[in-house]
């Protein structure tokens, strides 16, 4: 069967439904297509259930403090890992419903087609015994983790990762985490401070992404009092009866089973976009304009994990948003990026905002830093660990970019990446209102470090505007 479609939207994930968001502003026809499972990433396997799971794990790890306070009783508390899951799997079912029932399915029929979708030519796309013929194609099927061919044929179930780690009814006595990115380090630390044996392992120096050396060198030495993490040699595994040795460098473990999070593969093998003229980048993914979320002249566009650059959320809806709105318009419209913005969700929260310290000069850049060991409300909550640096320009100020390993980064995140977007200064900041006390004095303690590091003209009373024509 046939059938002629303005836009055809391959994928119904995060980025495929705020792209139908936009394609739906402007015309009906259209029509959305999906291989496999409903719900996204993010509310399925991601973002959601992840932070369900950590959730429980550090209201059960708080128990550790609670002598401090004279609170009493700690050691009768315990956990039933199975309810935990099974608490952790009704809210994901309760996040992947609310997605369905705001998106697919109030969708009519017509516009929603289940299937694999592979390209016949630019313009064409196979979906089972149905062909498609679209003006405009956007391309948004998303990623999955990556698991070596070898090790999932040798080890079988004893292999996890996020796509199967919600699922377990039971949890095992020890896991092996390989790969300490985000979701291995937040996964890690929550299924330690459920009462699982963890080791992390992690071929890199670096955990959670971060390059500022500094406070990768507090996240490693404030998250292996938790933990081992075994850093800077590949794992090796190898069957032993029915468990797993697992080896990096001179260090090996025994565990019952391992959580692979090495990383996503955008799912682009089965479109068949190498019968198509399109230039691809080292990684194998279509050279793309991340403005316009074009690739390259074609009426094709691309956007959310499957574009291999910023695998986030509120990035995929961006680029799904620009993605839609370029495949209904006849002129390309290139949109501005948001500031980049990195939260790893374990506990202290890791943070990267704005600039990396990789992509400073650090020539022309000035660095606070301080220790949240001293902030007063850090030591009032008991999360008086780790370090927070912001990156400023020494010639007029301007806040480029932070990196830190705290207390409530989550909040701190948003709002540096508020002021990089308002290209605020480090004067601007400190004539800004900071109460007390509240965890955000640490960054107000760094900004007042920053005034002896910048060029810019001090005004009389640094942390007051002078009121204008004044008698």
């Amino acid at each position: 069967m046939d059938r002629k479609v303005k836009v055809a939207i391959v994928g119904a994930g995060s980025a495929g439904l705020y792209a139908m968001s936009e394609v739906r502003k402007q015309t009906q026809d259209f029509v959305l297509i999906n291989g496999g499972e409903l719900g996204t990433t993010c509310a399925r396997v991601g973002c959601m259930p992840s932070k369900v799971a950590i959730q429980v794990s550090e209201d059960f790890h708080r128990r550790h403090v609670f002598s401090r306070y004279g609170l009493e009783g700690k050691e009768t508390l315990s956990l039933d890992t199975t309810e935990a899951m099974e608490y952790v799997r009704d809210l994901r079912d309760n996040f992947v419903d609310r997605v369905l029932s705001n998106s697919t399915d109030q969708l009519p029929k017509e516009n929603f087609i289940e299937g694999y979708a592979e390209f016949l030519d630019i313009n064409v796309l196979k979906v089972g015994q149905q062909t498609i013929h679209a003006d405009k194609i956007i391309l948004a099927t998303g990623s999955r983790p990556y698991v070596p061919t070898e090790w999932q044929q040798q080890f079988g179930d004893k292999i996890l990762t996020t796509d199967e780690l919600f699922e377990q009814e039971s949890l095992p006595p020890s896991i092996a985490v390989i790969g300490l990115g985000v979701i291995g380090l937040e996964m890690g630390q929550a299924l330690h401070r459920i009462g699982i044996n963890v080791t992390g392992i992690d071929q890199c120096q670096n955990i959670a992404n971060l390059v500022d050396p500094n406070v990768n060198q507090v996240a490693v030495d404030t998250l292996q009092k938790e933990f081992p993490l075994w850093l800077g040699h590949p794992a090796v595994i190898t069957p032993i009866d029915d468990m797993l040795k697992v080896s990096s460098g001179d260090k090996d473990v025994t565990v019952d089973k391992v959580l692979l999070s090495m990383g996503r593969i955008p799912n682009l093998e089965t479109l068949g976009i190498d019968k198509l003229s399109i230039k691809r980048n080292a990684k194998g993914i279509p050279d793309y304009n991340p403005n316009t979320m074009q690739i390259g002249d074609l009426p094709i566009f691309i956007a959310g994990d499957v574009s291999g650059d910023r695998p986030i959320l509120h990035e995929a809806g961006d680029e799904g948003r620009i993605a839609g709105y370029n495949a209904v318009h006849q002129a390309i419209t290139a949109f501005q990026r948001k500031t980049p913005m990195n939260i790893t969700f374990c506990d202290p929260n890791i943070v990267s905002v704005g600039k990396l310290y990789s992509e400073l000069d650090l020539d022309t850049t000035a660095i606070g830093e301080i220790k949240f060991s001293i902030v007063g409300r850090a030591m009032i909550m008991a999360k008086n660990r780790g370090l927070i640096r912001v990156y400023a320009c020494k010639e007029n100020g301007k806040i480029l970019g932070m990196t830190m390993i705290g207390p409530k980064g989550e909040n701190l995140a948003h709002l540096v990446a508020w002021v990089i977007e308002q290209k605020l200064t480090v004067i601007d900041l400190l004539q800004m209102p900071f109460y007390h006390p509240v965890i955000e004095e640490a960054l107000q303690a760094v900004l007042y470090q920053l005034v002896s590091k910048i060029d810019s003209p001090l005004p009389a009373v640094l942390s007051l505007k002078p009121l204008a024509n004044h008698i």
